[in-house]
């Protein structure tokens, strides 16, 4: 399944993304969940595809305007350096742990939605990613049961306000201004990708291709990721791990290119799908 969340008519909903139509889950369950979150935590993901097998989509995907996967999730992990092509651009070395930093729910927007530039920089940048969502928790999970506690996958742009996010040592200012935190369009279940890494990531912006990566080349798996952010802390459902950026970014060309109002940053994995923001400047 492709899952989404949207807000139609001014009512927020999930539902499942079929050639261009959605099924209103939400609604055929009478409000059971209140939202997609809430289904994770429920275990709830058979109930959706009994819901959904052999329906035809309720309304268009023009007709809503798409949130973030999860809108609301309790922790947004996201991993720095992952790629060693990335790690080289920026020179430095590879770590001998994951780079876990932090983003905040509220800065989160959906496909279709705008990318913000903030008015106190003009050093917006954009990051491509693969996003892990958890479907269930747990704590010091063993690298070889972690695929067993994701839900599905989905696309990260972990767009970076790089003069904020070299203040110190600390990435965390330059990594939460809102709307910077793009995710979508969909959560696709984990038994539709059965195997991550022979997924291939590619970013462009307005067209032209900025980055290119293959899953199979993060330094730090997905399981490694899972095993390490739960041993400090427990994985709850709907929980977010954002697994790195490959190499060209913006910061790091010569000289150094970033985001401008009226630009269109795309990211597509073949399997999840393709999400696409514009870019505004904060008035």
């Amino acid at each position: 399944m492709h899952l989404i969340s949207f807000i139609r008519a001014g009512r927020p909903g999930f539902g499942c993304l079929q050639d261009r139509g959605i099924i209103d889950l939400s609604a055929l369950l009478g409000g059971r969940f209140a939202d997609l979150r809430a289904v994770l935590s429920a275990d709830a993901l058979p109930l959706l595809a009994e819901t959904a097998a052999g329906r035809k989509p309720d309304f268009a995907a023009a007709d809503v305007t798409f949130l973030p996967v999860i809108a609301n999730p309790g922790k947004i992990m996201c991993i720095g350096l992952n790629y060693a092509a990335h790690a080289a651009e920026t020179k430095r070395p590879v770590a001998p742990h994951p780079t876990v930093f932090t983003r905040f729910a509220d800065c989160q927007i959906g496909h279709g939605q705008a990318l913000v530039i903030p008015k106190v920089s003009d050093c917006l940048d954009w990051e491509g990613e693969m996003a892990v969502i958890i479907g269930r928790g747990g704590r010091y999970i063993a690298p070889e049961a972690a695929l067993s506690h994701i839900a599905g996958y989905s696309i990260y742009n972990d767009a970076s306000v790089r003069d904020w996010q070299r203040h110190t040592s600390q990435f965390t200012p330059g990594k939460n201004f809102s709307a910077t935190g793009a995710f979508g369009p969909a959560l696709v279940t984990a038994d539709e990708i059965p195997d991550y890494t022979e997924l291939r990531l590619t970013t462009k912006v307005n067209g032209e291709v900025r980055q290119q990566g293959h899953l199979a080349d993060l330094i730090y798996s997905v399981p490694q990721l899972i095993a390490y952010c739960s041993s400090f802390t427990p994985l709850c459902p709907g929980d977010v791990i954002v697994t790195g950026t490959p190499a060209g970014v913006g910061e790091q060309r010569h000289p150094p290119l970033y985001l401008h109002a009226g630009d269109l940053v795309e990211i597509e994995i073949p399997g999840l799908g393709k999400l696409g923001n514009p870019v505004i400047k904060e008035m």
